[in-house]
């Protein structure tokens, strides 16, 4: 129960500060390398008041076996591209793997907010990873794609992409 508290005290202090512009948000905004995890986008607001009817996630290179979870009342369209360098995968080569995922369907009302979620296998080396994300509403869209240059933060962005940070392998991982 105190997890849970200091979450949503986390959350609410969170959306203070970007009441003016509620962004796509990543729900847990860092796993470990190498993991499969679940990347779950939350779509907080329309645009400028207009209600939302479709969310497409672009997938990173680095970033393999996309896998969009189901929405009632949501269609899912995965787009797969040939890799620029094919992997090895349980003895199989991987040559092309989802690189967008889409959401047509809804809408969801500018009142409410919805979670759309992808299993992913994360890269093996650690760093930030940035998922570009459009939003299209009934009323106009919003890409949010901007991308901070090294050694600056989101905080000047108007419209950041979700960034999940990629944590290192511990120690404990690699003794199964």
């Amino acid at each position: 129960m105190k997890k849970l508290l200091f979450i949503s005290l986390f959350a609410a202090s969170n959306m203070l500060a970007h009441a003016a512009h509620a962004h796509v948000t990543l729900d847990q905004a860092s796993a470990n390398a190498g993991a499969y995890h679940k990347l779950t986008f939350k779509i907080g607001h329309g645009c400028e008041g207009s209600a939302t009817n479709a969310v497409k996630v672009s997938i990173p290179e680095n970033v393999s076996g996309a896998k969009p979870m189901p929405k009632a009342g949501w269609r899912i369209d995965t787009s797969i591209q040939p890799l620029s360098a094919p992997y090895n995968s349980h003895g199989k080569t991987i040559s092309q793997d989802v690189r967008e995922v889409s959401w047509t369907g809804g809408p969801l009302p500018d009142a409410y907010y919805d979670e759309f979620s992808i299993q992913v296998k994360l890269p093996e080396k650690a760093g930030k990873v940035y998922f570009k994300v459009t939003q299209l509403c009934e009323t106009g869209s919003l890409d949010w794609a901007e991308i901070p240059a090294d050694g600056q933060t989101a905080k000047g962005l108007k419209a950041p992409a979700p960034v999940l940070e990629v944590l290192e392998k511990t120690e404990a991982a690699h003794h199964h």
